[in-house]
């Protein structure tokens, strides 16, 4: 990703993120942390500049309606609500002299520690914990998906993207982010299915869309909500 500043007739300059890619088209997406550009490689600036200003509009609406639906900052403190696996659980933070231990107990994430009134610490320790949760399960969902398509995978590993939920190479590797893991196990499936879709299109053409539909039927919907979620899911650091 560049960082990249779009300038405006009025004077204003909307910040974005430029993803060069080997496509045909311009894709404008807003995010959690704002607009990522993804752009043909041999695009030159002046025509790039172009096409945002045509849409600045658009820009502009859209990032407007995502600071009004802002969520607040992890404030990494006892109470704190959190998502697993789309369940409701909570923060408890413990002082203990010697345990370092993070469990999850029935609707707690209960840390023990000397150092829980240190917000950093405590938001390391729960990160931590909740990557050791998502990569078995998904390792387990790939592997399943993987055995119904009849394909086999070189590697499933945990990505920490700002505006990326998952993806595939050539080389059969899985990469997904690790965020996935607050959300209900459909959304995490959709997110799956869509990744090992690529396995047999390298793109997002009809048959690409063919193959995830033969593999999630409501994909659809799933996209939907993972959209709505993801301000809630990025609220993670």
């Amino acid at each position: 990703m560049i960082e990249q500043q779009l300038k405006l007739p009025g004077g204003q300059t909307i910040p974005y993120q430029l993803d060069l890619r080997l496509r045909k088209t311009i894709g404008l997406k807003i995010t959690a942390n704002g607009l990522v550009v993804h752009a043909p490689k041999r695009i030159s600036a002046i025509q790039l500049q172009q096409v945002l200003l045509q849409k600045a509009a658009w820009i502009q609406q859209k990032l407007a309606l995502r600071e009004t639906n802002q969520v607040a900052p992890m404030q990494w403190q006892d109470g704190e609500p959190l998502l697993f696996m789309g369940q409701d659980i909570v923060l408890t933070l413990q002082h203990h002299a010697t345990n370092k231990a993070v469990v999850l107990q029935g609707n707690q994430l209960l840390v023990r520690s000397p150092q829980v009134d240190q917000p950093a610490f405590v938001a390391r320790k729960v990160l931590q914990w909740y990557a050791q949760q998502a990569l078995p399960d998904f390792k387990r969902r790939v592997e399943l998906v993987a055995a119904q398509m009849g394909e086999k995978i070189t590697s499933v590993a945990l990505s920490n993207a700002k505006s990326r939920w998952g993806s595939c190479n050539s080389r059969k590797q899985i990469r997904l982010n690790w965020r996935l893991i607050q959300a209900p196990p459909h959304i995490i499936q959709y997110v799956v299915c869509h990744e090992m879709a690529h396995l047999r299109e390298m793109n997002h053409s009809a048959r690409f869309y063919a193959v995830q539909e033969s593999l999630l039927p409501n994909h659809v919907q799933a996209e939907k909500e993972l959209r709505a979620l993801s301000p809630i899911l990025h609220r993670m650091a």
